[in-house]
């Protein structure tokens, strides 16, 4: 007996904005998925004409243009809220996002951020975090957790010599400035969705002019911390969500 296909509801599919060209990412990263989410918010909330995104060098999403369908500049290694400060200034209507990993945000690029935090500006920006440099050679970065092999750290992370790892969105929710700050994982599907809604709290945080938003999300690197994909999963589950809990640390609707 065949199928009858006539009366049949397509209930999920490929998002309008996420273009059928292949992605750049390495097998079990999440960086894909993620920027499944970032497609479905822009379009559930209906800005796909009025949102441009900013990218940084490397991994951390610098593919993304070839693979979003909307408005995208690939900005100087950290430099990615300073042009769009810019962006934002000279269109004030526009939904500007920026997409930057842990070493584009947390290293060379901290007083960039820092500084568009203190000024309070409307925009978003999703911090992409697999705790390692995924694509110059799997180097420490600001959020390596301790004890953590790396090619610079080969014994481990150690305080002595290399610090504590660093937490984005509770430092951003310690200023004035920021309306809304959150950490998500995508690693199960009850957490994509938590991290889609997150997604869209910012979006309309920065929408209705309230302040800025920021949304970090945990990914998976397979190559950098010489797992399998599966086993990645574990270990966000095990390693990875004991140093960075998940939630939401500021969320308001008024910034005086």
């Amino acid at each position: 007996m065949k199928n009858d296909l006539t009366n049949m509801e397509k209930v999920t599919g490929r998002p309008k904005l996420r273009l059928p060209t292949l992605g750049m990412y390495c097998p079990g990263c999440h960086y894909g998925i993620i920027g499944r989410i970032i497609c479905e918010v822009v379009e559930e909330l209906g800005v796909e004409g009025k949102t441009i995104g900013l990218s940084g060098v490397g991994c951390s999403f610098g593919g993304a243009p070839m693979t979003i369908d909307f408005d995208w500049t690939s900005c100087p290694h950290g430099r990615a809220p300073a042009m769009a400060t810019a962006i934002k200034r000279i269109h004030p209507d526009a939904v500007v996002v920026t997409v930057q990993g842990d070493g584009d945000l947390g290293a060379i690029g901290l007083g960039c951020f820092m500084n568009a935090l203190v000024r309070g500006e409307k925009l978003t920006t999703i911090f992409l975090n697999n705790a390692v440099y995924g694509t110059t050679g799997g180097q420490m970065a600001p959020t390596t957790l301790l004890g953590m092999k790396t090619t610079t750290t080969p014994i481990g992370r150690e305080i002595k010599t290399s610090g504590y790892p660093l937490h984005v969105p509770e430092l951003a929710a310690t200023m004035k400035g920021v309306a809304y700050a959150a950490r998500w994982t995508v690693h199960t599907p009850a957490n994509f969705q938590k991290a889609k809604k997150s997604l869209k709290i910012a979006f309309q945080k920065q929408i209705d002019g309230i302040g800025y938003g920021i949304v970090e999300f945990i990914s998976a690197c397979p190559p950098g911390w010489k797992l399998k994909p599966l086993e990645c999963l574990d270990f966000i589950s095990e390693r990875m969500l004991e140093e960075y809990p998940l939630g939401e640390f500021k969320n308001v609707d008024k910034i005086d």
